[in-house]
């Protein structure tokens, strides 16, 4: 069995049982545990994993951790190319979009249109790159300012400040981990205040985050899934620990539950991109909408009550 092999086995088994031990893992792979500390560290190195004494433990398991860019973009890339092209579907010519730091995000701001007059306010480094070539394209991009966290994400009291002056149709957003308790978190305090902000400052909310981000919880509560317009993930919800109880749930509790089928795909043009409701089932051709009229987004109840900003220092995460 090839290192890769045995590598991609230890992080089926982390995500089944949440901590591994190297023995087991020695004679589940019929190797010595020279070798299963090896490949341990290695996905330590990558950031998949915490080497722990005698094991293993999920990355996730501590709530207040938080991985850089490099080691979490290398994760689930199927998983985000099909979420990322499932999101495409949410867009509208003319759209004033909020984008928060992520992986996930950065690969939708790599497929987004050029040629549907989009505005992108971003704190993330990560997504500012990617649109750097669309400026002369047809993608206006607005930076925001702050300081800088491993995820390349900008933060703290300028990046919300900047946002009070903001509005946006529809906030991309991806987050640490998103639980029927706990809501959308996020590892980092400050960080969780700019999302808070992000969606305050946006008539409806777009999460986007892989089934495997089901039951974690951050440090940082972020909003209630109440306030999530539409949950974007990939349809392993149905098949993973929780079963499918648990694309039941999330479908009670979020405005609209998209499943992403992590089956090859194409990313379309933007000639058709257009509305969809339910799990994808392949690209279609929809009209695009001319205008906001009857526009199935601006009916759905998930904007915010005016009044009541989300903050990740008030919110408590067991009453979502």
């Amino acid at each position: 069995m090839l290192a890769t092999q045995r590598q991609h086995r230890i992080l089926q088994e982390l995500d089944a049982e949440g901590t591994v031990r190297v023995a087991a893992l020695a004679a589940l792979l019929r190797v010595s545990e020279m070798t299963v500390r090896r490949d341990i560290d290695a996905l330590d190195a990558e950031g998949q994993l915490l080497r722990v004494h005698g094991g293993a433990t999920r990355a996730a398991a501590f709530s207040a951790l938080e991985p850089g860019f490099g080691a979490k973009s290398a994760r689930e890339t199927e998983a985000k190319r099909a979420i990322a092209a499932e999101a495409l579907t949410l867009l509208r010519p003319g759209m004033t979009l909020l984008v928060s730091g992520g992986t996930t995000t950065h690969e939708l701001a790599r497929l987004l249109p050029r040629d549907l007059g989009l505005t992108v306010a971003t704190n993330s480094l990560m997504v500012a790159s990617a649109l750097e070539s669309a400026g002369d394209a047809g993608i206006r991009t607005v930076v925001l300012g702050g300081q800088r966290t491993p995820s390349e994400a900008l933060v703290g009291p300028v990046a919300v400040h900047a946002l009070d002056t903001l509005h946006a149709d529809l906030c991309f957003m991806g987050v640490h981990g998103f639980d029927p308790k706990a809501g959308i978190t996020s590892p980092n305090l400050l960080e969780s205040e700019v999302n808070a902000a992000m969606i305050a400052a946006s008539d409806t909310l777009a999460v986007l985050a892989d089934a495997t981000k089901y039951g974690s919880v951050g440090l940082a509560g972020i909003a209630p899934l109440s306030a999530v317009g539409t949950l974007i993930t990939d349809d392993r919800i149905s098949t993973g620990s929780a079963g499918p109880a648990a694309e039941e749930l999330l479908g009670q509790s979020v405005g609209e539950l998209r499943l992403a089928p992590l089956t090859p795909a194409v990313a379309p043009p933007a000639s058709q991109l257009g509305s969809r409701s339910g799990p994808s089932q392949g690209w279609e051709r929809p009209e695009l909408l001319p205008s906001w009229d009857n526009d199935p987004l601006t009916s759905r109840p998930t904007r915010i009550p005016d009044g009541q900003t989300p903050s990740a220092t008030a919110f408590k995460g067991h009453d979502a």
